[in-house]
């Protein structure tokens, strides 16, 4: 029986790593795809960014107000929206390091 259990152990290992090599290829993707959004922030001006956070916190609010009263059908939004804003904040604060 002592046997049965070290074998069934042995099979389970492979799966982790396989489920790791998933992670990693998911967080790989995932890191090209913000760095891609990062570099678009990047692209812009000043004002542009400027504009794009007031629209963001202007539908982060929005996003809160629907969560609060039940009506929010994808929740994850809030997350992207969250994300943004901070990446407009930091590339905001870069060019303005940068600039003086």
């Amino acid at each position: 029986m002592a046997e049965k259990k070290t074998t069934a152990k042995a099979a389970a290992k492979p799966k982790v790593k396989k489920s790791a090599a998933r992670s990693k290829a998911k967080d790989a993707a995932a890191s090209a795809k913000v760095s891609s959004k990062a570099d678009e922030f990047r692209t812009k001006t000043a004002d542009e960014l400027s504009d794009q956070l007031a629209k963001l916190k202007k539908e982060q609010f929005n996003l809160r107000f629907q969560r609060a009263n039940g009506q929010l059908e994808k929740t994850n939004r809030i997350r992207v929206v969250r994300k943004d804003i901070a990446r407009i904040r930091t590339i905001l604060t870069e060019q303005r390091r940068k600039a003086g």
